[in-house]
Order: C-alpha cells, then sequence, then structure tokens
C-alpha cells in the first residue's frame, strides 16, 4: 500500500513538515509505504478553465501537477498538509489541488484522503474544512483522528512541544493505514461499490 503526502508549506522542514513526518514514521510501522512532494515552495499556477485536460488527458500546464497525476492514480491514500494563511490554506497548495484533481482522470474512489493543518494559533478549523472538499467530492473516505488533524507552533520546534498535535498525527496515521487495509479486502471480496451514470450539471424548469 502506498500514501502520496503533500506538503503545502513552502518551508520543507517547517511545521507541516514535522507533522507528515510524525505520520510517516507510523506507516512504516504499518508496511505502508509513503513519500512526501513538496509543493508549497514551488511556482505552481491556478487552473484557467479552459478544459484541455479533458481531451489531452493532462493539464496543459506541464509542471509538478502532471508530475505528480499519476502517483495520485497509484496511491491507496492522499495526506495534504498545509499551513493557515488568512484562516486558509497556502495559495500555492490550493493553485495544485485544482488542477490536479480536475485534470486527473483517474479513479479516485475509496482512495483514503486526510487533511493535516498547521497554525500557531487559530484558523485551523476553517482551512481543515476546505481541504476535506477536495475529498469529499471525489467519493473519498475521509481518515479521522482523535481530535482535528492540527497541529500548533511558529516553528518545527514549537511543534516538536505539542505531545498532543503529534498524538493526534500517529492515531490519524494508524486509522488510516486500517481504513485502507480495509478497502482493500473490501475490494477483494465484494468489490467497489456500484457505480451510476453521472446526471448532467442540476438545471430547473422556467418560473421555479
Amino acid at each position: 500500500m502506498k500514501v502520496l503526502m503533500i506538503n503545502g508549506s513552502p518551508h520543507p522542514n517547517g511545521c507541516v513538515a514535522r507533522a507528515l513526518r510524525e505520520m510517516q514514521a507510523v506507516f512504516a510501522e504499518e508496511g505502508v509505504e509513503s513519500e512526501i512532494i513538496q509543493v508549497g515552495n514551488k511556482d505552481i499556477r491556478g487552473c484557467i478553465g479552459c478544459r484541455r485536460c479533458k481531451t489531452i488527458g493532462k493539464c496543459v500546464f506541464n509542471d509538478l501537477v502532471n508530475e505528480t497525476a499519476p502517483k495520485f492514480e497509484e496511491a491507496d491514500g492522499l495526506v495534504v498538509g498545509s499551513p493557515v494563511y488568512y484562516a486558509s490554506a497556502n495559495g500555492t497548495l490550493i493553485s495544485f489541488l485544482d488542477r490536479l484533481f480536475y485534470s486527473c482522470g483517474a479513479d479516485k474512489r475509496m482512495k483514503v484522503g486526510a487533511a493535516v493543518v498547521s497554525a500557531r494559533r487559530g484558523g485551523n478549523t476553517a482551512t481543515f474544512d476546505v481541504l476535506n472538499k477536495y475529498f469529499t467530492i471525489s467519493e473519498m473516505p475521509v481518515a479521522s483522528s482523535q481530535y482535528w488533524n492540527q497541529v500548533h507552533g511558529y516553528t518545527a520546534e514549537d511543534v516538536e512541544k505539542d505531545a498532543e498535535g503529534l498524538q493526534t498525527m500517529r492515531v490519524l496515521a494508524r486509522n488510516m493505514a486500517f481504513l485502507m487495509k480495509a478497502i482493500q479486502l473490501g475490494k477483494e471480496q465484494i468489490g467497489l461499490p456500484k457505480r451510476e451514470e453521472k446526471h448532467s450539471f442540476t438545471s430547473f424548469p422556467d418560473g421555479l
């Protein structure tokens, strides 16, 4: 099994990285392979809505998004970590996720998703909510922990002192590993849920 971990912080050894490494150690114990992809310090432009990806099978902008897409397709789970900027996720990470989720046509159903958030003080839950929406529009089960998936601190050294936050990361990783393994068993024994043909965009009769 494999988990793809996205670091949306511009700091490869900062607070978010510390939280992700805590999860990585547990994944290793659980026999789950993991890879961290550094996103937050890259030059990632936003989606321009050209929809070329629907005909060429990848984003028209050939950058880290297209490099990550096949890894996302192969992974059993996705962890997305972000610092809090004005009570929301890093803008670079949002641009990356918008394009990755829209342009990657691979089946995302039953890949397990988890959001991880780091803040000095506030804005965690608002950011957490933003990130979880990528999973819940893609039929991806969301892994949870004993508390919201967050750590607190201004530096990685601060996060090191956040014993509750680091424990939350370890519990999250164990729960995520279990969920991925359980889903794999379910696929083998009963198969994926029946898939309906996707309905056209919602429309309403005139006058209503």
